[in-house]
């Protein structure tokens, strides 16, 4: 699923194109047992209590796509009889009427999904007429060639508020507060079958996590039984050891600003494209032979680059493995950030046989939020400075 399509059903969670035909959801404890459940029509519920569900449902459509949104394929295996996306269809084509099924499902996440606090399941089906589009992209809402029928599951956590004082209204006085269980915006939560060229695709759904780093894997394996992408983490992490070891001697201070630079200028030329640039091992292999790798580092790129290393990591997201917000440099005693843009004000130099990064600045810079003058100095002064810099050096307020 790309941006445009998830933007679409987002747009179902209002009342005026409200097209959930039912809600279920099943309270569990940090024992995980199940303490109360719900099933009813969507359209019977109070219209503030409507409000804070499309909200939560809104939310487990939120964030980034290769980040926060997987888009996921089932195994061929899975679709077989008794497998688990078998069982997904038989529990949407139900529409959440049959409650054997609905409490086999409960059974399933609290049996697969790892957290060790109260939480509320939420799952609601839907039948989403889709308009057909004209020839300039406006959607037709009185033409219609197909039925989108879907189920979307959202996994909440159930807090308890903090202890305060409140203004009670009908005494008028500052009184002591009641605590109360609170449902939380989502953790995580599926979309199935997936929205994929605004129509339905049984073999793939959309999983929503709220942290890319803590992706419920033993609920997606066992339960879902779907093959799990590389996490935003581990993408960054496995295009930085490809740069390092293509690149090899050439991975030099230039080198790795031009890389930084060539990815941010493609993601921004790409930010307004439905679908989130990604780069395959053809266009890793194009962007580090611009960027200094030699053609013997190349050769053992493609050696690198497997077929094991395709199928674990068949593209990367590029808004995965870069930051286009700062470039960011570290070392042992000192992270220096600089944003994107202005990576040229940065440079790489030799300052009595020393190498150093140097920053132009301008007129105004600031120390701890004071503003100084800077003053420049001969190179006596310069090398006292730097005897003093190295017996004794203290940065405040980088991270």
């Amino acid at each position: 699923m790309n941006k445009k399509e998830v933007s679409e059903l987002k747009k179902l969670f209002t009342p005026a194109n409200c097209s959930i035909s039912r809600i279920c959801g099943c309270y569990v404890d940090a024992e995980k047992n199940k303490r109360t459940e719900l099933k009813e029509a969507f359209l019977s519920l109070q219209e503030e209590e409507a409000f804070k569900y499309f909200t939560i449902f809104k939310s487990t459509l939120s964030g980034t796509l290769g980040k926060n949104l997987l888009n996921m394929e089932f195994p061929t295996s899975t679709e077989a009889e008794g497998g688990t996306q078998e069982f997904l269809l038989k529990l949407r084509d139900s529409e959440l009427k049959d409650d054997t099924l609905l409490e086999s499902f409960y059974d399933k996440v609290i049996e697969t999904y790892d957290y060790g606090e109260n939480y509320y399941i939420v799952l609601i089906h839907c039948v989403y007429d889709i308009p057909a589009k004209a020839t300039d992209g406006t959607e037709m809402y009185d033409s219609s060639d197909y039925v989108y029928d879907f189920i979307l599951c959202s996994i909440c956590p159930v807090k308890l508020s903090k202890a305060g004082l409140c203004y009670n209204t009908e005494t008028n006085v500052i009184e002591n507060r009641s605590r109360d269980w609170l449902v939380e915006a989502p953790n995580a939560g599926f979309l199935f079958p997936a929205f994929n060229d605004r129509n339905t695709d049984i073999h793939s759904l959309l999983f929503y996590t709220k942290n890319p780093e803590q992706i419920p894997e033993f609920m997606i394996d066992e339960m879902l039984g779907c093959v799990m992408p590389m996490t935003a983490k581990n993408q960054k992490e496995t295009f930085q050891a490809i740069v390092e070891e293509t690149l090899g001697e050439n991975c030099d201070f230039e080198a790795v600003m031009n890389l930084h630079e060539s990815l941010t200028e493609m993601i921004v030329e790409t930010e307004d494209e439905p679908a989130p640039l990604t780069l395959d091992k053809y266009q890793m292999k194009r962007l580090l032979e611009n960027n200094g790798a030699s053609e013997e580092k190349l050769e053992e790129f493609d050696n690198f680059y497997s077929e094991e290393a395709e199928t674990a990591a068949p593209a990367f997201v590029a808004s995965n493995v870069v930051n286009t917000k700062s470039f960011d440099i570290k070392t042992p005693d000192v992270t220096i950030k600089v944003a994107s843009d202005k990576t040229h004000l940065v440079e790489n130099r030799m300052i009595d046989g020393r190498p150093c990064i140097v920053i132009a600045i301008s007129e105004h810079v600031e120390i701890n939020g004071i503003s100084v003058r800077p003053v420049p100095l001969d190179r006596s002064a310069m090398a006292e400075a730097a005897v003093t810099a190295e017996e004794d050096v203290e940065i405040i307020g980088l991270d």
